[in-house]
């Protein structure tokens, strides 16, 4: 699958800063300290809908990962999916009266031209779950043969992980059991599916089911992949054994990113399948949660549709920090779109205060834990000053709108 065209990032000068950030296992922000390749995979659509506000926040958080890296000196493998056939995308099909590939298609194509707008830097493999079907059915396989999972005996041919095979089931999410099982059933989960070993086994392959789509699956039998063996092994395949980064929205803490490092830890044997779990937060609109059940989504397109620059959404959604649950609202647009013309209009001056204390000093906020809300205070205090009048580096200009260009995707 093609991902989107990417843009030229500036050179800043010097070198950036280590990365830290919240690990959700831990609890705690860590320093990220990837080897010679920092490897990141994030979770992509399921594309039955077009890219709202909080998939874009999603993508934003990990583009400013991979620009703190590139910035710090690294080369980057980043690996993002897209859920290219499941559930929700077969319903959505069948209630619209369509063809679930033409569906796929269409809103996969919809989101790239929302990444391009938005400036995100595009991974440098973009992977569809239909073209990884083989290599999930050898996956589901070998957990089969491992005796880490286990075919129900009621003629579906659906195939499960038993979670006893993962001892340390839970360290991702930190949550008790309880709290797990109410997330599982919310989240597309079916802890009282009948026959299964633990209510919180998850689907590996789902048997064929007459009128569904199906792939061959070997000695599986035809069917679909589940969706966490889904992304464990495109991540095992593009990106090896341990990675430093696995990401996205925190509605994917569980079950999806705690049963994909189960999946990949009993694969490999090594532990832990990422050094980082990175989460986003949700993004609401006017004090609701932003959801599809809820009809009150804000999608990219039709922002860009009714001519609001891209640059402006991409602020606003920077101006609260990644890890917070936050509301979008009017204010907060109209915010963005006025500091968006004060850096562009201070962008402009023929000089300003000292452009490599600029620079330091955002290297220095998003180094820690991407705060975002810091570094725009921080550019927001420097364009206050070139346009009164204040400091006269001629070259501050210039590399203020590097600065804001490279590390943070605004182009001014």
């Amino acid at each position: 699958m093609e991902s989107w065209v990417g843009h030229e990032v500036p050179r800043l000068p010097g070198t950036g800063q280590p990365l830290a950030l919240f690990d959700s296992a831990r609890c705690a922000v860590h320093p990220t300290n990837p080897g010679g390749v920092a490897t990141m995979y994030v979770c992509g659509i399921t594309p039955y809908d077009a890219t709202h506000l909080g998939h874009a926040a999603t993508m934003i958080t990990f583009d400013l990962v991979q620009r703190m890296w590139r910035d710090a000196g690294h080369s980057v493998t980043y690996v993002q999916n897209v859920t290219d056939i499941d559930d929700p995308l077969l319903e959505r099909a069948e209630r619209d009266g369509e063809d679930w590939v033409v569906l796929a298609m269409r809103e996969t194509a919809l989101f790239r031209e929302d990444m391009e707008a938005l400036r995100i830097i595009p991974p440098a493999h973009y992977v569809g779950a239909v073209e990884s079907i083989p290599d999930i059915a050898e996956r589901v396989q070998a957990l089969l043969d491992d005796g880490a999972a286990y075919r129900l005996d009621d003629g579906t041919g659906d195939i499960y992980f038993d979670i006893a095979a993962a001892p340390r089931f839970g360290y991702e999410s930190n949550l008790s059991r309880d709290q797990m099982l109410e997330f599982f059933a919310e989240r597309g989960g079916d802890p009282e599916r009948p026959g299964k070993r633990d209510q919180l086994d998850p689907l590996l392959w789902r048997g064929a089911r007459e009128g569904e789509p199906q792939w061959p699956g070997g000695a599986l039998g035809p069917g679909r992949p589940g969706w966490h063996i889904e992304c464990a092994a495109i991540a095992l395949r593009l990106l090896g054994d341990s990675i430093d980064v696995q990401g996205g929205g925190n509605d994917l803490i569980f079950p999806h990113h705690e049963c994909s490092a189960a999946h990949a830890e009993r694969l490999t044997g090594v532990q832990p399948f990422a050094r980082h779990y990175v989460h986003a937060g949700m993004i609401g609109l006017d004090g609701s949660k932003m959801s599809k059940s809820q009809g009150n989504l804000v999608f990219v397109s039709r922002l860009r549709g009714d001519r609001v620059d891209p640059m402006a959404v991409r602020l606003a959604l920077l101006a609260g920090h990644y890890r917070t649950d936050r509301q979008w609202t009017e204010d907060l647009l109209k915010n963005a779109m006025q500091r968006l013309g004060r850096w562009r209009e201070a962008a402009a001056a023929a000089a300003g205060p000292s452009g490599a204390d600029l620079l330091a000093g955002v290297r220095g906020r998003l180094s820690d834990d991407l705060d975002t809300p810091g570094a725009l205070a921080l550019v927001d205090n420097w364009a206050n000053g070139a346009l009164a009048g204040a400091g006269d580096d001629p070259t501050a200009p210039a590399l203020m709108a590097s600065t804001v260009d490279a590390l943070l995707g605004v182009r001014l």
